[in-house]
């Protein structure tokens, strides 16, 4: 900006555009997220930005291998060049988070998946973290904090601390619930100091209305966590207590959830997995300046419209508007996926709210085969 300022040249245009070379770890897919704060950051600056809709399931390249921009931002490169390196932090970071939220639900099917990632990061982020987490697909969240961003109850169960301190099972599950409010499902933990189905019996006994039991073993004692779940679930199915559901913990990640959902675990808490997912490696480039087209090396310059196939989710890239590309695998004509979100510094749209966004993120999940995860 000194530079810049020094030459005479703080109003020189430039239209630039965000990408990602590819996805991390080979996913095929991410969502994207993070965009109401890029939002809030560029509100009254003097600046247009197209992007696709948060919420959007998309991919790092277009069927003939140009990468997709998910955000385009125009206008007097100085009303904007200060604010590249948290532009790039907000959407790195929860497209990560939301991506790897989205790939346990997916693989969950119709349990719950909660996110308990916030004690693996700094508290200062637990609005952003649980946001994404919840935007992804989680069915909740556990911080306070986080649920109010989210406009949601927090979701938590009872710790290994009450029963430690109560020095009794019996004693701390019957203590839960007189004490917590009713409208809390009552969930006990079951393996403080006995075996899991004993202390299993132990909480179906001690509260009348059990909502679940959660399994929180340690890796070093578990053995089979899939036996474990099965042989749990048989001890309470066997004594009538057949509503009473599983909810497990302890190190999941997408590829534990699978075989335990065969075992019949009936909800996951998902923690360090979602909460340390990787970062989607965005970067912003210049690819216009003044209307004409301009690129670094590696870059496509010019101008480029983002479309979509409303069944198959494969992208096009166009330098045409009036260019509408048709999906190479079904053949259906692709959507215009980029909407105007910004003009000049003004919101073009009412903001979603945290749950519209995940239903937007789940219907699209149900078009994603469990093969293209």
């Amino acid at each position: 900006m000194e530079v810049l300022a020094a030459e005479g040249m703080l109003g020189e245009e430039a239209l630039s555009e965000f990408t990602v070379s590819e996805l991390p770890r080979g996913w095929p897919w991410a969502v994207f997220c993070g965009l109401e704060e890029v939002l809030r950051l560029m509100e009254g600056r003097r600046i247009d930005l197209w992007g696709i809709p948060e919420g959007t399931v998309f991919r790092s390249r277009a069927a003939d291998g140009v990468r997709v921009p998910v955000l385009t931002i125009d206008g007097s490169y100085s009303e904007y060049c200060v604010y590249e390196t948290p532009i790039l932090g907000m959407i790195c970071h929860s497209t990560g988070v939301a991506t790897m939220a989205s790939r346990c639900k997916k693989l969950a099917g119709d349990r719950r998946v909660i996110a308990f990632g916030i004690r693996r990061m700094h508290p200062s982020m637990c609005p952003a973290l649980d946001r994404a987490s919840f935007i992804g697909g989680c069915d909740g969240v556990s911080s306070l904090l986080g649920a109010e961003t989210i406009g949601a109850e927090p979701t938590g169960t009872m710790p290994h601390a009450l029963i430690v301190m109560m020095e009794d099972q019996r004693r701390a599950f019957r203590a839960f619930d007189e004490v917590i409010d009713s409208k809390v499902p009552r969930v006990a933990l079951i393996d403080t100091y006995s075996d899991e189905k004993a202390e299993a019996i132990m909480a179906c006994e001690s509260v009348e209305n059990l909502y679940a039991v959660r399994l929180d073993t340690p890796g070093s004692r578990k053995g089979s966590f899939p036996d474990l779940i099965r042989e749990v679930r048989w001890e309470m199915d066997i004594r009538g207590y057949d509503k009473v559901k599983i909810f497990v913990s302890g190190g999941l990640s997408e590829r534990s959830i699978p075989p335990l959902l065969k075992a019949g675990a009936d909800g996951f808490g998902v923690g360090t997995s979602i909460s340390n997912a990787p970062t989607v490696d965005f970067a912003m480039d210049i690819v216009e300046k003044a209307g004409k087209p301009v690129a670094k090396r590696g870059k496509y310059g010019g101008r480029k419209y983002v479309f979509r196939c409303p069944d198959c989710l494969d992208y096009g890239v166009t330098h045409n508007r009036n260019q509408v590309p048709s999906c190479s695998k079904c053949a259906t004509e692709m959507k215009l996926i980029e909407k105007k979100l910004l003009s000049k510094g003004r919101r073009t749209e009412e903001r979603p709210t945290p749950k519209q966004l995940r239903s937007r993120v789940l219907s699209q999940l149900e078009k994603i085969e469990l093969e293209a995860i």
